[in-house]
């Protein structure tokens, strides 16, 4: 079982790994490009797209758990018509962001209020990028069925060659062709086309048996696409409940003044490393406990969520010993001495990040590979209203503390529902479909 996780947590930790690398290069070639609003545009840019695509990864997280049951049935047809079905919903959201690009840029702009100079060259940056969609939402599909598949290595190799070929054609744009500014959207945009051309080159070179498999009629028909979409549903509501939560973070954080602006950025960093390895131990999940429960066998769900507990309290365990000392981590990510000092204060709320998100990460594994989304969905409905609920509740005076406090809550809130409906549904449930033989 452990070498079943880590064949597919290790290569989604290291797909991980690269996305702030790509981050770093594409500032550092806007930071040599002369004015400091490039720096500010890039950041921007990258936060408009995160808005718009946070609530599609649907696409990737529903289409592996549903993946995942069927390899574990040995239903080649079904596996087929998931790939069909996420690819062509993929498809429509991307053409519905193309149509809708220009209010969609105006509401991500309002949201961000960015200085003249900086929303300029943004608009600039957004208009181009904005045409990598489609690629971009058909990629979330195909790495979440190939996940599903348990073959974590090619997706690991499809978020790998976008990112190389992201930072390689943006070079080339920027200096070869002296494009300037407008070449980090270029070679972002083209990327996404070229990697889609890979990733449709894997499918073709590893999964040739599916052009046998296709149905447009059944992958489209009504009674087949109703637990597809489903599925997605829940976790596209999920992912706005979220969102939302992420939005007033960054809001009250800029509303504190600059210095705790950063400070909460920073922290965020050493969340989001953190968030890199648990999410290869949830991805496992998603794959492995998919496969077991499709076929039928509870002994091994159950063998697999507490092994993936384990190597999650493992990791939360390593980080909280390096969290809870975290100057030098601070001093990695930033040369400014204010903002360090600043940050020493809340060491307190960095030692908790690991404790209080781990469970919430290693549950939504398990329960996308159970497709018990409707439980995700509650879980954060719950954390949402008590992170508000904490924060008007807390006393003005604590100032930072209050909003770090109410985040801590709200991702301690998810683990504890998520461990309370498996425990007292769940468990009963993969029993019983186990007893009849498998998934139905």
């Amino acid at each position: 079982m452990n070498r079943e996780i880590f064949k597919i947590a290790l290569p989604a930790i290291v797909a991980n790994i690269t996305i702030p690398l790509l981050g770093l290069l594409d500032t550092a070639i806007a930071g040599h490009l002369g004015a400091a609003a490039y720096l500010g545009a890039i950041s921007v840019g990258a936060m408009m797209f995160n808005l718009i695509y946070w609530n599609f990864g649907f696409l990737r997280m529903g289409t592996s758990g549903i993946t995942a049951q069927a390899y574990g049935k040995g239903d080649r047809a079904g596996q087929a018509r998931i790939l069909q079905q996420a690819t062509l919903l993929g498809l429509v959201i991307s053409f519905g962001i193309l149509l809708l690009q220009v209010p969609l840029q105006q509401l991500t702009l309002w949201l961000i209020g960015p200085s003249d100079e900086v929303r300029r060259l943004a608009k600039q940056y957004y208009y181009i990028c904005i045409w990598g969609a489609p690629p971009l939402m058909m990629m979330m599909s195909i790495k979440g069925w190939l996940l599903g598949m348990q073959d974590s290595y090619h997706a690991m190799a499809v978020s790998i060659v976008v990112n190389v070929l992201n930072i390689v054609l943006s070079l080339i744009a920027v200096y070869g062709l002296h494009m300037g500014f407008v070449g980090i959207a270029v070679g972002t945009a083209a990327s996404g086309w070229v990697g889609l051309l890979y990733s449709l080159w894997v499918l073709g070179r590893h999964y040739g048996w599916l052009k046998g498999h296709f149905s447009w009629h059944e992958a489209t028909s009504r009674k087949d696409a109703r637990r597809f979409f489903n599925v997605n549903g829940d976790i596209f509501v999920r992912s706005a409940l979220m969102m939302v939560v992420m939005l007033f973070f960054i809001a009250i954080g800029a509303r504190s003044g600059d210095l705790l602006l950063a400070v909460n950025a920073l922290i965020m960093q050493m969340f989001t490393l953190y968030s890199y390895f648990l999410d290869g131990i949830a991805f496992a999940g998603e794959a492995i406990v998919g496969k077991y429960y499709g076929s039928g066998n509870s002994d091994r769900v159950s063998l697999a969520v507490r092994r993936l507990f384990a190597w999650g309290i493992l990791f939360t365990a390593m980080f909280t010993v390096a969290y809870a000392f975290p100057h030098g981590i601070f001093a990695l990510l930033t040369s400014n001495t204010g903002v360090i000092n600043a940050a020493m204060d809340y060491r307190l709320w960095c030692a908790l990040i690991p404790i209080a998100g781990m469970a919430a990460f290693v549950w939504d594994g398990i329960y996308i590979g159970l497709t018990r989304t409707r439980g995700m969905l509650l879980a954060v409905f719950v954390a949402f209203a008590l992170f508000f609920v904490v924060f008007c509740l807390s006393p003005a005076a604590w100032g930072n503390n209050r909003l770090w406090l109410a985040y801590i809550i709200f991702l301690f809130t998810r683990g504890v529902v998520q461990s309370a409906i498996y425990r007292l549904r769940i468990c009963k449930d993969v029993r019983r479909i186990a007893s009849r033989g498998g998934q139905q």
